[in-house]
């Protein structure tokens, strides 16, 4: 049995309505998500540090013992102000003998230097200011001639690498970063002349790498293009 045009009229209101409700679910759902997660992620380490820090902090100069309540990130700061003094006590020449000393005194001891030494090189990659950061963004030819990847210039070849190296041109290091981990990825000594180098700024070309292309510098994004559209055009040979 056929349904009447009024049915069907009503089944048509239904799918655009709930159609209509999905998209804006989905439209809220990735305004929201982000900063929900940022706010949650803040307010999460935030706690973890109170809860590591203010056991140190005199009972004097906790504004819960004034106010009744229990403030979150009390403790964040705190260890602000704690590291800064210690990073300008550092610059001194009394700060600096005290840090020699006692990494003197850390070097002496079998596995602690081990330790120290792993976990100083770390905090001297990701905390260095402009020593152990990127110059400039590449286009470098690999897996193989003709297929083009996005890299990072890291400095000139230097020592045994630069030695041993065929000589001929200057020879330079690229990290090659994977899709979507960047975090990943392959280190290269490749000619100068073999590099192209970009205008757009490292940011811009990690946010590229980590996007698979989506995200391109000028903020816009890349229309995806259908399967179908995809195929005809192998089809035809415009692809």
């Amino acid at each position: 049995m056929s349904k009447s045009t009024e049915e069907k009229g009503i089944d048509h209101h239904r799918t655009s309505l709930f159609g209509w409700l999905r998209r804006s679910f989905l439209t809220g759902l990735v305004v929201i998500a982000p900063i929900a997660l940022t706010l949650w992620l803040i307010w999460t380490v935030a706690g973890w540090v109170d809860s590591w820090v203010l056991p140190f902090v005199p009972i004097w100069l906790r504004p819960d013992q004034y106010v009744g309540l229990n403030i979150r990130g009390v403790g964040v700061l705190a260890f602000l102000i704690f590291t800064v003094m210690v990073g300008w006590m550092a610059k001194g020449i009394i700060g600096r003998s005290l840090i020699l000393w006692g990494e003197s005194l850390l070097h002496n001891l079998p596995v602690v230097r081990s330790v120290y030494k792993g976990l100083k090189q770390i905090a001297e990659t990701v905390f260095a200011q402009s020593e152990t950061s990127f110059d400039k963004a590449c286009l470098v030819e690999y897996p193989r001639k003709g297929i083009w990847a996005i890299a990072f210039i890291s400095t000139s070849a230097k020592g045994e690498i630069d030695s041993k190296v065929e000589a001929g041109s200057d020879k330079t290091a690229v990290f090659l970063p994977t899709t979507p981990n960047p975090t990943s990825g392959f280190l290269l000594f490749l000619p100068k002349s073999d590099v192209i180098e970009l205008e757009m700024s490292v940011e811009d070309a990690a946010k590229l790498v980590i996007s698979a292309g989506l995200v391109y510098p000028d903020g816009t994004q890349a229309k995806p293009t259908p399967i179908g559209e995809v195929r005809s055009a192998a089809r035809s040979g415009t692809a």
